[in-house]
């Protein structure tokens, strides 16, 4: 988007996320704003027409607190749903009218939760896009867990990826 002329902006807590982000660009010559926080918070008096996430959605045994290091990427919380409910909270406040938000998330943290929510905010949301893909490291390490509490058939090795397009009317 950025070559094509779009200003685009990218935000993620971790601090090794920013800068590949930043290196990235810069290598390749485009212009991006790289933000570090968390969601929506470096950008809060920021509308935009597009917003794309791959927030953290596997399911992670629970801890005594929220994900640090490399896990942040990836476990969010024993449903599946600690960056997932907050983003569909918060997204619709930073679109424009007419803007788009695409979100990838796993059929294994509940897709038809982040369309009721999204539904609830006033946004047109369905399911755009739905692929199988078999299990990486992260589900094989915790496939037993995810079997135990009844996310997971005893016989699945693959995992379904859901693309999620919700639009709020103009």
């Amino acid at each position: 988007l950025a070559r094509r002329g779009l200003r685009v902006t990218a935000v993620d807590v971790s601090r090794r996320a920013v800068w590949a982000t930043r290196l990235n660009s810069r290598r390749a010559r485009v212009p991006v704003r790289v933000c570090r926080g968390n969601l929506f918070t470096p950008v809060a008096d920021r509308t935009f027409d597009l917003i794309l996430a791959n927030p953290p959605y596997v399911p992670a045994p629970a801890d005594d607190g929220l994900p640090r290091g490399a896990v942040r990427a990836w476990d969010a919380g024993g449903d599946g749903r600690l960056i997932l409910d907050r983003l569909c909270i918060q997204a619709p406040g930073r679109l424009r009218p007419g803007g788009v938000l695409l979100l990838v998330q796993s059929a294994l943290s509940g897709p038809e939760v982040t369309l009721g929510l999204l539904h609830t905010a006033g946004l047109k949301a369905a399911v755009t896009r739905r692929r199988r893909i078999a299990f990486g490291p992260v589900l094989r390490s915790r496939a037993h867990w995810l079997r135990e509490r009844g996310l997971l058939p005893a016989c699945e090795d693959t995992e379904e990826l859901v693309v999620i397009r919700a639009e709020l009317p103009v």
